[in-house]
């Protein structure tokens, strides 16, 4: 009763912000998103019968304010009867943490992929997606690889895989501008928006014409549309946020030095686009043949910690089980 699965972070394009359903965890608007393939968590799940209490171990270390999310997603499989055995979870994960990098959709979408190996539930992709999105929202995409589309029902959350990795190869770079975990989760951040942002109900209504451009753009590989409105989605996001009471400012100034870095490489002619999630991380999108000007850029951006590179990768896989 053991497995190990891989998953890579998504980054929204078009994003998601806010709940229709907290208690189901529905995002309350549609997304769209591209999964990553440098960046990755691997998990292992081992159901044991001796354990006392289940375990989570992320990067080695115990991490117990962590542990109820994780318990909860392996009471959520189907077929347990009566009370399941209690299992050690052991999460490696190479991007900082709780840092505005969409570490929580990597760690529970291969945790998902390996319970149901360990657990011997057998489910198809959607309804793997279904409930790592119960977990984490975003964690629904990184079941699917490539450019992927998030529709929000009221019950349920529908996945389709808009384009293969490698029917358009594009790169993203990131910026690590802070290590350290983000003051405010993106949770508890998005009810303080939508009780609190005066903005939150025109975010709410414009989001399905963001996400008709951003198709189009995609099934046309057209990349300035689709910089344009991933930026354009990206400030209205921030902007509701920022409009929140308090105000959510998750952006530092070297993100914003960041965001200036881009405007200059996109001035001289490169084909690259930011956006940003709840955090200070800026990501760069860009064709190929843009990455190693963008790279170089960033880098020497003042303030800039780390950058980390990569393409489009696949969705979360089971690596082994025993």
């Amino acid at each position: 009763m053991r497995a190990t699965a891989q998953a890579q972070p998504n980054i929204a394009l078009i994003k998601y912000w806010g709940k229709r359903n907290v208690v189901l965890n529905l995002p309350a608007v549609d997304s769209l998103s591209v999964t990553l393939d440098a960046l990755w968590t691997r998990t292992s799940v081992m159901f044991d019968e001796r354990l006392q209490r289940d375990e989570f171990f992320l990067n080695e270390q115990v991490r117990p304010a962590m542990l109820s999310r994780v318990s909860q997603c392996l009471d959520s499989l189907p077929g347990w009867t009566g009370s399941r055995p209690f299992a050690r979870v052991d999460s490696v994960c190479n991007f900082p943490v709780a840092a505005g990098l969409a570490s929580s959709a990597s760690a529970f979408a291969a945790l998902v992929v390996a319970a149901c190996s360990a657990a011997g539930v057998e489910l198809e992709q959607l309804s793997q997606a279904r409930l790592a999105g119960r977990a984490s929202g975003s964690a629904a995409r990184s079941l699917y690889g490539g450019f992927v589309e998030l529709t929000a029902g009221d019950e349920f959350i529908d996945l389709h895989q808009l384009a293969e990795p490698s029917d358009w190869p594009l790169s993203v770079v990131v910026a690590v501008t802070e290590t350290g975990p983000k003051a405010v989760g993106s949770g508890e951040a998005m009810q303080r928006s939508a009780e609190t942002s005066p903005f939150y109900q025109n975010w709410l209504d414009k989001q399905g014409g963001d996400l008709d451009i951003a198709r189009r753009a995609v099934a046309d590989r057209d990349f300035a549309s689709l910089a344009a409105i991933a930026e354009h989605n990206c400030l209205k996001m921030h902007s509701v946020m920022w409009a929140s009471r308090p105000p959510l400012v998750y952006w530092n100034s070297v993100t914003m030095a960041c965001m200036e870095t881009i405007r200059r490489l996109q001035a001289i002619g490169h084909s690259v686009f930011f956006t940003i999630d709840a955090g200070p991380q800026l990501k760069a999108v860009c064709l190929p043949e843009s990455e190693g000007a963008v790279i170089e850029a960033l880098a020497a951006t003042p303030g800039v910690r780390q950058i980390m590179t990569g393409g489009l990768g696949a969705g979360a896989h089971l690596m082994d089980s025993a």
